[in-house]
């Protein structure tokens, strides 16, 4: 079992922290107050949209896929009627350029990603957040846009994990 660490030191008098990760890398979070850094929430967006991307771009690399420009974004729902403000949420929409990207390489590499190798992923969708995978591939002058997956909610019941209702895809 692999273990990730984080260790967080207060920075100051306000809600400043300074982060640095088992890798040795840091990072300085704030609130809106001082507003030196991303909020803790903003990062759950940020570790899901990181996680897919760096799983996509490696799975279309060995499937030869020419990729000229890759971006991703990531949109988080929190609920606001009570605490905690669990997200309910996130939207991952990969855009893949580049001549003759193949859509079904582009699909089916989200598709591996949230369902096989992205831990952040498949961390959240084992709750009560739904992920939905979106890609939208720009390639000899088309664009097409689609939804990969959904993955999660789940609930437990007993020692079994099971979707909940959803609302259907096309929000």
């Amino acid at each position: 079992m692999t273990t990730r660490t984080a260790s967080l030191a207060l920075d100051g008098p306000a809600l400043r922290f300074t982060a640095t990760t088992g890798s040795g890398h840091t990072l300085v979070l704030d609130s809106t107050d001082g507003d030196a850094g991303p909020r803790p929430a903003e990062l759950v967006a940020v570790a899901a949209a990181a996680c897919a991307a760096m799983d996509v771009i490696s799975i279309l690399r060995k499937k030869r896929q020419q990729v000229s420009r890759y971006e991703i974004k990531a949109t988080a729902e929190q609920r606001e009627d009570a605490h905690p403000a669990v997200f309910v949420r996130i939207d991952v929409i990969h855009v893949v350029e580049g001549e003759a990207v193949e859509v079904e390489a582009v699909r089916r590499a989200i598709e591996l990603s949230a369902t096989r190798y992205c831990a952040v992923g498949g961390t959240l969708s084992t709750g009560v957040t739904a992920i939905h995978h979106r890609y939208i591939v720009r390639s000899g002058g088309d664009e097409v846009m689609g939804e990969a997956l959904v993955t999660g909610p789940f609930e437990r019941h007993g020692d079994q994990a099971v979707i909940v209702d959803r609302e259907p895809i096309g929000r």
